[in-house]
């Protein structure tokens, strides 16, 4: 499918200052050669552990139009279209806010210590019902990945996301001033990076930096369930932002009346500020009903159509690594995988663990759960992973098996009848979850990235070759 041109030389020179000697026009940006795509402009960032420079080879070979440079690689060719600048990781800003200057979108910023991907699916699924949507990829919420995210929205956007992340003070803040947001989300704030904070309180703070890049008129939609509430909201009251509050609690603006859980997917009503809407979600969580109130709340805030944003909701699946669910069949029979292993806090654990025991089990199956740590949790890490234990007996989960040395802890506090193993790593993990696994489980997977937990998934997976993924 042909793409729409994004950049020209002119337009990409403006933006980063650059030189360029050769004309061309660019349908896509990158920053990774791997991934490059017919007709990219490939950006050539310089860090501590990479130079993309060494492949500018490789971009063109893949088709890459040009390529922006701060020097000529080793093996330059004469026939290249290069962009020279001065810093190619400021060049990447340069067309963030060049393209984010350039458009008439109405602009969403999502953050928070947990269900910041999942909200900004959740937007983009709904935004899209009511005009041209564009949203970052993946997790790209860093300080590479916002302003490629801004370099890649199309002239015609209507309606954009971005996902801003952090793990210490002060990286939020110039992110969200290159975004500049209408409407900025944070979806809570818990314990997730302890370790790089004295406490939740300077968490808090470092999410409230989003605040700094709101448009003038701005609205903060915050959570009225979070003890951090009233900080957050000062926060944004003193920015100039008008602060939109949902939750659980009924003095929120938009608020949950009743939820109905199943297996398979959540049945919400809610009070959208004066209007009560009656929806369903398709995946099963309550996690996922009280951030789908941020979505609507940004929907109706940003002048979209929360009617069919409400709809849109009831076909959505859950991000990969997110809470995605698969059904894999072997030889003997199906099993069902819950591929939660792309991040892990205490609060999202407990998540997940409601989700499991919601879940149908078929005659003869059981409720799995493979663990990995949760990292950045500073000083009370180990009797945070501990803790746990308590929610998993309370959720009905029949076995366990847990992988790294900071999750020993909640191993020993778990009931002998429950234990699998205690593995390693991820790779033992994986090993024993193929073993253990039988035709009616429902298997969760979960723990932060750097835990490895990604491996479990790919080890069970292989068991089918075409593994399907069902509702949730």
């Amino acid at each position: 499918m042909t793409r729409d041109s994004i950049w020209t030389m002119n337009e990409a020179c403006t933006a980063t200052g650059g030189q360029c000697e050769m004309n061309w026009v660019a349908q896509g940006v990158s920053i990774d050669s791997r991934t490059v795509e017919y007709g990219d402009l490939f950006i050539a960032l310089v860090g501590p552990n990479m130079d993309g420079h060494k492949f500018v080879a490789q971009a063109f070979e893949r088709g890459a139009v040009a390529a922006i440079v701060s020097r000529k690689p080793d093996n330059f060719d004469p026939s290249w279209p290069l962009v020279m600048v001065e810093d190619t990781q400021q060049a990447l800003e340069g067309l963030g806010i060049f393209a984010r200057d350039r458009v008439g979108a109405h602009i969403c910023a999502v953050t928070g210590s947990v269900g910041k991907t999942g909200t900004k699916e959740a937007l983009r699924q709904t935004l899209e019902r009511s005009g041209a949507t564009h949203a970052s990829v993946a997790s790209y919420n860093n300080m590479w990945g916002v302003p490629l995210s801004l370099a890649r929205m199309p002239r015609d956007t209507a309606f954009a996301i971005f996902e801003i992340g952090m793990n210490h003070a002060g990286e939020i803040s110039p992110l969200g001033k290159m975004v500049r947001p209408h409407v900025a989300i944070i979806t809570t704030v818990e314990a997730a990076h302890l370790e790089f904070f004295e406490d939740i309180q300077a968490i808090a703070d470092a999410k409230a930096e989003v605040f700094e890049g709101l448009e003038p008129g701005g609205v903060a939609i915050l959570n009225k369930d979070n003890d951090q509430f009233d900080r957050l909201a000062k926060a944004a009251t003193d920015a100039g932002a008008r602060v939109v509050s949902f939750g659980e609690n009924t003095v929120a603006d938009v608020h949950l009346d009743r939820l109905a859980l199943h297996p398979n997917c959540s049945c919400v009503s809610a009070h959208i500020g004066e209007m009560q809407a009656t929806y369903k979600i398709g995946m099963p969580g309550h996690h996922w009903a009280t951030n789908s109130l941020a979505v609507l709340a940004a929907v109706d805030a940003l002048g979209a159509d929360v009617g069919l944003a409400t709809m849109a909701l009831a076909a959505m699946t859950a991000p990969d690594g997110r809470g995605r669910r698969h059904r894999i069949s072997m030889p003997n029979g199906d099993f069902d995988l819950i591929d939660d292993s792309y991040n892990a806090s205490p609060v999202s654990m407990r998540a997940a663990f409601k989700v499991l025991a919601g879940a149908t089990v078929l005659q003869g199956g059981r409720r799995i759960a493979v663990l990995g740590e949760m990292k950045e949790l500073g000083p009370a890490s180990g009797d945070m992973h501990s803790a746990l234990a308590a929610d998993i007996e309370a959720a009905g989960i029949d076995l366990v098996i847990t992988s790294g040395a900071l999750m020993a802890g909640l191993s020993e506090a778990l009931p002998g009848i429950m234990r699998v193993a205690q593995c390693e790593n991820s790779d033992e993990a994986a090993d024993k979850a193929v073993d253990v696994i039988r035709p009616g489980d429902v298997i969760l997977v979960k723990g932060s990235l750097a835990s490895g937990m990604a491996r479990v998934v790919e080890g069970l997976m292989a068991l089918e070759a075409t593994p399907r993924v069902v509702n949730g």
